[in-house]
């Protein structure tokens, strides 16, 4: 049985393809916000000993987590697992059982909507964020983009590229 969220309607403006690419796009200004903390040099005494391998590790946990959020993007818009292997280094049938399980969840967040916590007292969401809530999101992300990206002339640089299946007014 699919619950209702309170986002449904604002998620129903978006294809799959487009929450997916919302999804890529939180992830990749994660590992962006992540690098960004490696390259100042200043505070590198309140770090303590070990504390940037910490840091870097990090980065590598969440350049993982764009990898498994690029293949779903990529599978939503139509890309095949020859496709995505090449890129990969790795052969198709290793990419497909690779991601098997983030695809998945992926395709199941959609019909159940949320979980329920250790507790069994609060409903956890399935969908990642960025599809769970796609405006805010695209809010977010378009703002988060204007003020890093050099050269960036568009009020909107991330949503405005995004195929929302709804045709423009």
């Amino acid at each position: 049985m699919t619950e209702t969220t309170p986002y449904d309607a604002d998620r129903a403006r978006f294809t799959r393809q487009a929450l997916a690419r919302l999804v890529l796009c939180d992830h990749a200004v994660d590992v962006a916000d992540g690098a960004a903390g490696l390259v100042a040099t200043a505070n590198d005494s309140d770090a303590g000993p070990g504390g940037r391998v910490s840091q870097a590790f990090r980065l590598v946990e969440l350049a993982e987590r764009a990898v498994i959020s690029a293949v779903v993007y990529e599978r939503e818009r139509g890309s095949s697992w020859e496709e995505i292997a090449r890129f990969l280094g790795i052969g198709p049938a290793e990419a497909e059982g690779r991601f098997a399980a983030n695809l998945e969840g992926w395709n199941t967040a959609f019909d159940v909507s949320y979980r329920p916590d250790d507790t069994g007292r609060k409903r956890i969401p399935q969908l990642p964020t960025a599809a769970y809530d796609p405006v805010w999101a695209c809010d977010r992300l378009d703002t988060w983009a204007r003020n890093r990206l050099i050269l960036v002339n568009d009020d909107r640089p991330v949503s405005s590229g995004l195929d929302t299946g709804v045709p423009e007014r």
